[in-house]
């Protein structure tokens, strides 16, 4: 079956927008990771801890050419609950508690800073969250002074330095500020400007007080803006999502991200205050999809992957083209070949062969960082299985495509005898007009575009394994 379905074929140049097949996603939609990292979070274990990251940070500045820092710091409060919301925060107005934790956090880089060599670059930053502009202007101005002394913070022009902002609780003045404190990319959540939609999830902001911070970073000189969008949502409807994605594109952000809702109130708590019975049905939900696709590739967006859309001249778009584009916990991001470093409670590093994860509640991860110790509850060390695939997954994620010489190369392997099982399932998908596969390369088509996690599970060894994906994973489209 494999023989058959090889063909001549060619990695594209250029990414092709993607081909909306109704029924073709119907028939292929399910639960599956969402890769932004393989093996995914739910396969760390508990026996990977302090010590075995120590390890892997050792074995990673030894590597013949050491690979730049990426640094993550997560900031998990919030003024009050977004009933959508699936990420690790902490609902709280007491303004102490974001001071003390920014103490630990400067303790925490303290730790892990003089673990790797002082010439290790960090030429990406981002703050995310929680909502990361609670912080008052002291406290952030500490912690960038902090982070500046402890790391070798990147002054080139092509740093990313991001930060994610409530518009809510920002001013064009703090994005003055953010400038001067050497950010140059900004993500401003949104969802949704319909009020009553705004309303049903309790996130309530203008599309004025929005639009005056992306004037802001443009003015400041930030090098990139982005907006998070959330389809199925309760109460939306094709119309009302129509026009929240007519003033996005009026906006004219560098990224739009279009997130589907996972509606799990059994895992987050503040989803059971959503009426399950506003939720859009599964054929106004694709509908919603449809939509954005459609809307957003006519305003001249290029389909990056997955949820991402960013214009051409973005710096996302440029690293897709150059081939430098990774997928990581924060999505889609430029700057390949880093390594990630993650500070504050559940955040996760990817360094050398290891994910780790910091303690996922704040009292333990307060309690580690007061006893001297890094916060690692969790963890994996790569096998060399787990790379190759990683290697694939990463590929197609990013490159819509696999180059198949260059994984045989790189890591000794047969590709179609390594990966029978995958290319069986892969030829599967090949009748249906997703993919193509030759010798040499595998290529997503337009129609296998917005199916990728779909492709990527192909490749995947760990599905099956513990909880059902339905209770793990949202669904893929």
């Amino acid at each position: 079956m494999i023989a058959a379905m090889l063909a001549t074929s060619a990695l594209p140049v250029t990414p092709s927008a993607p081909q909306f097949d109704r029924a073709l996603i119907e028939r292929y939609e399910l639960n599956g990771p969402r890769y932004t990292s393989y093996p995914t979070a739910p396969h760390f274990r508990t026996d990977f801890g302090e010590a075995e990251f120590r390890a892997a940070v050792r074995a990673s500045n030894e590597d013949p050419i050491p690979h730049p820092l990426s640094l993550y710091v997560h900031v998990p409060f919030c003024p009050s609950p977004c009933f959508y919301c699936g990420c690790t925060r902490i609902i709280t107005r007491d303004a102490s508690k974001p001071v003390a934790y920014v103490d630990r956090l400067v303790r925490e880089a303290s730790l892990l800073a003089p673990l790797f060599d002082r010439d290790r670059e960090v030429i990406q930053l981002h703050f995310g969250g929680g909502t990361p502009n609670v912080l008052d202007e002291p406290s952030f101005d500490y912690l960038m002074s902090a982070l500046g002394h402890h790391f070798s913070l990147s002054h080139a022009p092509s740093r990313e330095f991001g930060i994610e902002v409530d518009p809510r609780l920002a001013t064009p003045g703090d994005i003055a500020r953010f400038a001067r404190l050497g950010f140059n990319r900004l993500s401003l959540g949104i969802q949704d400007f319909d009020p009553d939609v705004q309303r049903a999830v309790n996130r309530v902001q203008g599309v004025a007080e929005t639009q005056a911070l992306l004037e802001a970073a443009r003015a400041h000189g930030f090098r990139s803006t982005s907006v998070d969008l959330i389809y199925g949502l309760p109460l939306q409807t094709e119309q009302r999502f129509a026009d929240t994605l007519d003033r996005v594109v009026a906006m004219r952000p560098g990224r739009i991200v279009t997130y589907a809702y996972a509606h799990l109130p059994e895992r987050f708590p503040a989803q059971r205050r959503i009426d399950r019975h506003e939720l859009p049905d599964a054929a106004t939900r694709l509908g919603l999809l449809e939509l954005a696709v459609e809307r957003l590739c006519a305003a001249g967006y290029v389909y990056i992957g997955m949820d991402h859309f960013a214009l051409p001249e973005d710096d996302l778009a440029l690293a897709q083209a150059a081939g430098t584009l990774q997928r990581n916990f924060q999505g889609y991001s430029t700057h390949a070949r880093t390594d990630l470093v993650a500070l504050g409670m559940s955040s996760i590093s990817h360094v050398g062969a290891s994910f780790s994860q910091n303690a996922r509640d704040l009292k333990s991860y307060e309690a580690a960082i007061d006893a001297g110790h890094l916060p690692v509850c969790r963890g994996l060390a790569l096998d060399a299985d787990d790379l190759i695939r990683a290697d694939v997954i990463q590929q197609l994620m990013c490159n819509d495509a696999v180059d198949v010489r260059r994984i045989e190369s790189q890591h000794r392997i047969d590709f179609a005898s390594y990966f029978r099982e995958a290319l069986d399932k892969l030829a599967e998908m090949a009748a249906d007009g997703l993919v193509s596969l030759s010798p040499t390369h595998i290529r997503v088509h337009a129609r296998g575009r917005l199916l990728l996690r779909n492709v990527a599970m192909c490749f995947d060894r760990y599905l099956g394994r513990g909880l059902p994906a339905a209770l793990r994973y949202s669904k893929t489209v």
